[in-house]
């Protein structure tokens, strides 16, 4: 016998056994029909389709936890509670797909002698006879599937497919009360437009919660389930979609759920739409909020390397996609408003430079805000000229690139902001603040290079930017006047190789193979350009570094979730912690934090606490302009490549920048060079106006001058500029070490400030 005709004979048979039965109990004809090895593997099956794990929509808030982001779904769906329907959408439904709903007892003997009667004289499958339970356990099967094959399983035409739904229907009849499973079934149906549930097909028809649907608007819906695509209101014409909803309401008239007359009326009513395409991952937030693209697109790739939520980056997206989370993310959307308008202020999107800020919350390592000046969209048409590759079109004013950090983006070099993991690493060493040398305008390391413009002979030359920093110095006046001959004196004596190990304890990680090569242990210790910032780093590192200085040595990962809760509405919880609390540990101590902080502190013009910043800073106008107790450090690449600043007050830290991001050796120039103090301070000012000008705290004196130091005096203020160079990102290393080909193109950068 031909396998086509199998089915039909079995079904037939089927439906002769169920009459013959006497269509009281449905399934008490099917023992002997030759199903015993798909009827036994349905044992306990029921109870499963209680709590099927349905996909669910996870839902992205701004901080103040009712400013929608964006959704992440691959099937729009929220659940709902029969509570928040409206009747009109459970009476409909029941009208619509299962009229002897509340008679049967999960299959309809009388629906089933009808279908089989109606499918005789058609010679075919004309009529089904699925009930309102039969399809909810379809769709619980299809949902809860593990496998392709046990999805093909749960929704194949086939006999098996159907007795095994008629079985589960009557058992699950047993365990669930009516109200439950329309509950279910509501939660479940297919209603076109990606719209998976009521409140989902709610939002994208009518723009509405399920409470608020009205007789026509839930008759619509309830018509599409039997067809979506046939009955699709949005399309042209709304011919058949009119028809299908007039049906139902004429079923839900018969069934006595309104009045004839009433619903002679609505079917009168036109079809009124109020259609929403809900957002779908980072490039779909709303216009209104398009700046935060770049700080959504941080999340995802945060998300995607917890596992918490899987084991590899693909079960993480499809938990996020399919999880129904809610998540309450770090960023501020005031803070984000005013460092876009600072931003935009400086740099507008269509400049082929970036200039972005990133801000941090210390002692919890939150990001409240990721702001640049250009636009999150994939739309790339009517983009700029590209600096670097001819023909091409560059990555502004439009991009989706991580320019912030997150992804695979390196970053950008930071110039003298790297004298800060100098610094630190010689106070964690033991050496104090009064540690002084001479610095001339022109120093010979012992670090071995190839030649190029900072070599003299085989050794590395760094120069300082003017004449004034000649002199002894510091660290409180060699940090404030940037002063790069003091700072590779600095660097020779603590060890190269423990500024970069600071560097990694403090977060960064390096992206790119020279970097990478430089930074291992063999190479790392003859590294002297390391200190003047020709190394690779991203926005949110450099401004997590700072933050860690305002906590006073407390390190905590860069954080962008407040709080993630499961579809049950409760934390969720890795290895007994929530995953969005706080991951903190000590990177160094209180003293070593404080010291560095009360250096930083002459950078800014605020002036240190225990000694002389050495008359003058490079960064004056930041104390200039915020007004209240602030450090930081500032940093520019040889012939202005890159500008950045790094700040921090005891609430709040940042780093913002000025660069190229399609060609890094592009110069962004002399005039950008205070763009990102400016910054700084003003968004600062406007996310601190209000609160109380919390102080800094002084190191101990003896980290500040050592056990046998005397007390230097309190430097002061104005600023003569801010220049300097340095020599080869990848010089050979003092252990002769030959360089790679990428380190050898390098050896002529020069890091400025």
């Amino acid at each position: 016998m031909a396998a086509g005709k199998v089915a039909p004979l079995v079904r037939a048979g089927l439906i002769a056994g169920l009459v013959i039965a006497g269509l009281a109990y449905p399934l008490a004809a099917l023992a002997g029909i030759g199903v015993k090895k798909g009827t036994e593997a349905l044992q306990g099956l029921p109870d499963a389709l209680k709590e099927v794990p349905t996909a669910q929509t996870t839902y992205v808030y701004a901080k103040d936890g009712h400013t929608l982001i964006t959704a992440f779904y691959e099937e729009n769906r929220r659940p709902t509670t029969i509570e928040e329907m409206s009747p009109y959408i459970t009476q409909a439904i029941v009208a619509s797909e299962d009229t002897r709903f509340y008679q049967h007892n999960g299959v309809d003997a009388k629906g089933v002698a009808r279908a089989f009667v109606a499918n005789q004289k058609a010679g075919g499958v004309s009529q089904g006879a699925s009930t309102l339970t039969m399809q909810y356990v379809r769709m619980a099967l299809r949902d809860g599937a593990k496998t392709p094959k046990e999805a093909l399983e749960a929704t194949e035409q086939t006999a098996s497919r159907k007795l095994r739904e008629m079985r589960l229907a009557v058992e699950l009849e047993q365990q669930l009360s009516k109200s439950e499973i329309l509950e279910r079934y509501l939660n479940s149906a297919y209603f076109g437009h990606r719209a998976y549930g009521i409140y989902a097909a709610s939002q994208v028809f009518f723009s509405k919660t399920p409470d608020e649907l009205n007789l026509n608007e839930a008759a619509l819906l309830a018509g599409l389930v039997k067809a979506p695509s046939a009955y699709d209101p949005a399309s042209q014409d709304q011919g058949a979609a009119i028809g299908r909803r007039n049906y139902v309401i004429d079923q839900m008239a018969k069934m006595g759920s309104i009045t004839p007359d009433r619903a002679a009326t609505a079917k009168k009513e036109k079809i009124k739409l109020r259609l929403t395409s809900p957002p779908n991952d980072c490039v779909s937030i709303s216009p209104e909020h398009n700046d935060w693209g770049f700080f959504c697109d941080y999340f995802k790739s945060w998300w995607l390397s917890q596992p918490a939520f899987g084991a590899n980056a693909q079960e993480r997206e499809e938990s996020l996609r399919r999880g129904g989370y809610r998540v309450v993310t770090s960023i501020d959307p005031k803070i984000q408003a005013s460092a876009m308008k600072h931003v935009l202020d400086k740099e507008r999107k269509r400049s082929k430079f970036a200039h972005g800020e990133v801000l941090i919350e210390p002692r919890s390592g939150r990001i409240l805000s990721m702001a640049v000046n250009r636009t999150y969209s994939l739309d790339q048409a009517g983009n700029g000229k590209h600096t670097k590759h001819r023909g091409a079109r560059g990555n502004y004013p439009n991009t989706v690139n991580p320019l912030l950090g997150g992804g695979s983006m390196a970053g950008y070099q930071a110039g003298s902001t790297f004298k800060i993991f100098t610094m630190l690493a010689a106070l964690d060493s033991g050496m104090p603040l009064r540690t002084s040398f001479y610095a001339p305008p022109r120093f010979v390391s012992k670090y071995i290079t190839a030649p190029g413009p900072a070599t003299c002979g085989i050794h590395w030359c760094p120069k300082n930017s003017t004449g004034s920093m000649t002199g002894r110095q510091t660290m409180w006046s060699g940090f404030g006047k940037s002063v790069n001959t003091y700072f590779v004196q600095l660097e020779q004596k603590v060890g190269a190789e423990k500024a970069v190990k600071m560097a990694e304890r403090l977060g960064l990680r390096w992206r790119t193979e020279v970097d990478r090569t430089l930074a291992t242990p063999s190479r790392a210790r003859g590294w002297g350009a390391f200190t003047l910032g020709v190394s690779d780093v991203t926005p949110v590192e450099m401004a997590n570094v700072f933050a860690t200085l305002a906590a006073e040595g407390q390190y905590c990962e860069p954080l962008p979730v407040h709080s993630i809760t499961n579809r049950d509405g409760t934390d969720a919880v890795y290895q007994g912690k929530p995953v969005a609390a706080p991951r903190c540990h000590r990177a160094v101590s209180v003293d070593v934090a404080r010291a560095a902080t009360d250096a930083a502190r002459c950078v800014t013009g605020y002036g240190s606490a225990r000694g002389s910043c050495g008359g003058w800073e490079t960064s004056p106008m930041v104390y200039g302009t915020l007004k209240r107790p602030v450090a930081g450090k500032s940093g520019t690449t040889d012939s202005n490549k890159t500008a950045w600043f790094c700040g921090f007050t005891p609430q709040l830290a940042a780093a913002a920048f000025v660069a190229d991001p399609d060609n890094p050796e592009n110069h962004v120039g002399t005039s950008r060079g205070t763009i990102s103090k400016f910054t700084v301070a003003e968004t600062f000012k406007d996310a601190l106006k209000g609160l109380p000008k919390a102080k800094f705290t002084p190191p101990s004196k003896d980290i500040a001058w050592g056990s046998k130091g005397s007390r230097g005096e309190k430097g002061s203020a104005g600023s003569r500029g801010e220049k300097g160079s340095a020599g080869s990102r990848g010089h050979q290393n003092s252990g002769g070490h030959k360089k790679s080909k990428s380190s050898h193109k390098k050896q002529h950068e020069r890091s400025r400030d």
